[in-house]
């Protein structure tokens, strides 16, 4: 009798593969071409909190942390909302601190999704969405927003309310695209996320790159939807230590409970060490996260003055670190086609737009991550405007 039940298995998430970003920066390591692919710093972490972390380690900061965070680490960062916000947040019963922003999202949809479930989500949109609705058992709604302004349509929204509609995803500001949800669009999101009695995941974890003296319209500014609302954001944007994984997680408290039920199953506590390092460097060194526009709107700024000469249409960048280009001018291939044949033959790899629509809709437009060094974003850019 064959006993071997390797094969039984039936995948939850036939659809998924290898992401992109993993496809792209191979394919960046295999031709050394430059990586402007996957959104992470090619510059430190402050030195700070480097310092800090060794001197936690050292100190023996190195067993579990309470589940819902270092008490100090929730403070810290109830203080910086309330600050910049106006919000009223209670540290113990609204502050969850988590593995990343990726574990937050995943938790507030298992909090929320039950089967049949339907969760409005807006293309392009960021990939870890869909799958955690669908090991939900829920639906991803998905709405195109179309290039070159990716702004919603709230009539839209309105018509793809169902009677089964249990939550809506916005992210801003927004990755890929780098656009920004301006006071108007919350406060029509806010009156569909009441009349409708919707939930919101607001994913924010570039709440502090958004450029040109323009504002961060946070759902926490908003009492209606704070009472609703998963508000997320991520300290690996924040300072430079994507590999941390810290990240943190808003929400009233009767949602925090639900929040915590879950997530104490999921990573249980994140890296005690690091979460006392970043407490520290919030309260004692929080100019970094007001400067961080000004730092970020540089990096954008000599990307795009270095591409002037090339052939390539620049989109809109009002936060983020990406900045996308319209190729057409230079080739007819689709964007995921586009991307390979730059990354083997002129040395430079982007992320093709399509791959976060769920209909592969084609812009012929790349996104290039700016969180690099000046020298690095320069000699891409010569290498762009050769084509």
């Amino acid at each position: 009798m064959n006993t071997n039940k390797t094969n039984d298995i039936n995948s939850k998430l036939p659809n998924v593969g290898v992401s992109i970003f993993s496809e792209m920066s191979g394919l960046a390591n295999q031709y050394k071409a430059i990586n402007l692919s996957q959104g992470f710093p090619e510059f430190d972490t402050p030195e700070f909190i480097k310092n800090k972390i060794n001197y936690y380690i050292s100190a023996g900061l190195n067993q579990y942390a309470p589940s819902s965070g270092l008490p100090k680490l929730q403070s810290a960062i109830a203080d910086l909302v309330n600050t910049k916000y106006n919000a009223n947040i209670d540290s113990a019963n609204h502050v969850t601190v988590t593995s990343g922003a990726t574990e937050a999202l995943f938790v507030a949809i298992q909090t929320l999704v039950k089967s049949g479930d339907e969760v409005i989500v807006f293309d392009p949109a960021y990939d870890s969405y869909e799958p955690a609705i669908e090991l939900a058992g829920g639906k991803a709604i998905h709405l195109q927003l179309k290039a070159p302004t990716y702004r919603v349509n709230w009539d839209d929204v309105i018509g793809a309310i169902t009677p089964n509609t249990k939550a809506i995803i916005v992210n801003t500001p927004h990755n890929p695209t780098g656009t920004i949800l301006t006071e108007s669009d919350i406060n029509n999101l806010s009156k569909i996320i009441t009349d409708h009695k919707l939930y919101l995941i607001s994913d924010e974890v570039y709440e502090h790159i958004v450029f040109d003296e323009q504002t961060h319209f946070s759902a926490l500014r908003f009492e209606q939807l704070r009472k609703r609302a998963f508000v997320i954001s991520s300290f690996g944007k924040t300072f430079h230590c994507t590999g941390w994984k810290l990240g943190y997680c808003i929400a009233p408290t009767n949602l925090t409970e639900e929040f915590r039920k879950i997530h104490q199953y999921v990573t249980f506590s994140s890296f005690t060490p690091a979460q006392a390092a970043i407490a520290d460097m919030l309260t004692e060194n929080s100019t970094h996260v007001y400067a961080l526009s000004d730092f970020y709107q540089q990096k954008r700024n000599v990307l795009i003055n270095a591409l002037q000469d090339s052939r390539f249409k620049l989109l809109p960048c009002n936060g983020t670190y990406f900045l996308l280009l319209n190729y057409s001018a230079i080739s007819d291939v689709k964007d995921v086609e586009f991307c390979h044949w730059l990354t083997k033959e002129h040395g430079v790899a982007a992320i093709p737009l399509s791959v976060f629509n769920q209909s592969g809709h084609c812009d012929k437009i790349i996104r290039l991550c700016f969180a690099k060094n000046d020298n690095t974003l320069i000699n891409a850019a010569e290498r762009l405007c050769q084509l």
